[in-house]
Formats: C-alpha cells, structure tokens, sequence
C-alpha cells in the first residue's frame, strides 16, 4: 500500500500537478495526534520536571474538537522543518482540550479538569500555545509565568520565530527588540536571503 501511494505520489507530480495536503491524524478525543505530542498524565509539575531532564521547556498547546485552525497548524506550521525541529529538540510538548474533562494538574499543583484549566488561564481560542520559562515556580498557575501565549493559528514563519524567541530568551530583554520587532527583523532577514 505505502509503495503505492508513493507511485501515485510521484506521478502527479511528475505530471506538474500539486500533491493535496494530507488531513492531520485525529484521535477518538477528535484532536489532532503527532509522534512529538507527549502522552502524559497532564501534571504539568511532573511534565515539567520531564522536560527538565531532557533539556527542553514546557510546551503547552491547546486544542479543540473539529478546530479547522489547530487543522490548519497541524498541517502547514508544525511541518515546516524548522518548527518541527523546535517541536521534537527544543520543546516538550503537552496537548490539552479546551473542552476536555480530563484531570490534570496545573503548575501550581491544583487538580482540575482541562476545560476548568482553559478557563482559570482565561484560554479562549484554539490552538493557543502557552511557553513556560526553564524554571518554573510551583506556587503559581501556568499562565502567570508563561513567557509567551501565542492565541490563534499562525503559518510556519511565525511559529518559528516564536519558538525561536522564547529558546534563545529574548524575553528577558526587550528593551530594543520585542516579539514583533524580532519577526519583522526575521521576515526581512528571509526576504533579503530570498533569490526569486
């Protein structure tokens, strides 16, 4: 089967047509299902501890049932290989439903359903990532030191810089450079390298 679609595969693109996009994997829970998602027991001190080990920063993305924005991420942002690259190197990344009865616990070790996390970091759109910092404080919620929220779906150049920004920690200064001042520079810097 696999040989056969990789012959199909190339003859449409032999024939100088487009390959379509394939739709992301959903789960039973009707989320979007990657090899980088952690499956984890969403306690995010544990999660956070794990990540810790592994050298990475924690990564929270939420999503929703029948999304067509976390479709839309899944399929053309979190396969451009450089975000990729910070989704499987850089971060550790955990997925929560906006709507999910789930239990989990927050940074802060409250226990809650995820819907109940989603409303406490006042998360209203999906996907909504939430960076945290290399260190977290366990007395204090998720969304009281994220370093970065990033609400809504983006394309691949803006993911990237976020990611970017947060794993080189431009947030600590951003006297002269904020995220959007960081982008621009990047999106010029990408233009200017451009040889169309």
């Amino acid at each position: 089967m696999k040989r056969w679609i990789l012959t199909l595969v190339a003859a449409v693109m032999t024939a100088g047509m487009t390959v379509p996009v394939l739709a992301a994997e959903l789960g039973d829970d009707g989320l979007h299902k990657t090899e980088w998602f952690r499956d984890t027991f969403k306690d995010l001190q544990e999660d956070y501890e794990e990540a810790k080990a592994e050298g990475k920063q924690l990564l929270i993305i939420v999503e929703q049932r029948g999304c067509i924005y976390c479709q839309d991420m899944h399929e053309d942002a979190f396969t451009h290989p450089r975000v990729l690259a910070h989704l499987t190197d850089t971060y550790y990344p955990v997925q929560l439903d906006l709507h999910g009865a789930n239990e989990m616990t927050d940074t802060d070790g409250e226990s809650l359903e995820e819907r109940e996390a989603a409303r406490k970091w006042g998360v209203m759109f999906t996907p909504t990532m939430i960076f945290l910092p290399p260190e977290i404080d366990f007395s204090k919620p998720a969304i009281r030191q994220a370093v970065a929220v990033m609400p809504g779906a983006f394309k691949s150049g803006t993911t990237g810089d976020m990611m970017t920004w947060v794993a080189e920690e431009r947030y600590l200064d951003q006297s002269e450079e904020d995220f959007q001042r960081y982008h621009a520079r990047m999106i010029r810097e990408r233009n200017d390298g451009d040889t169309h």
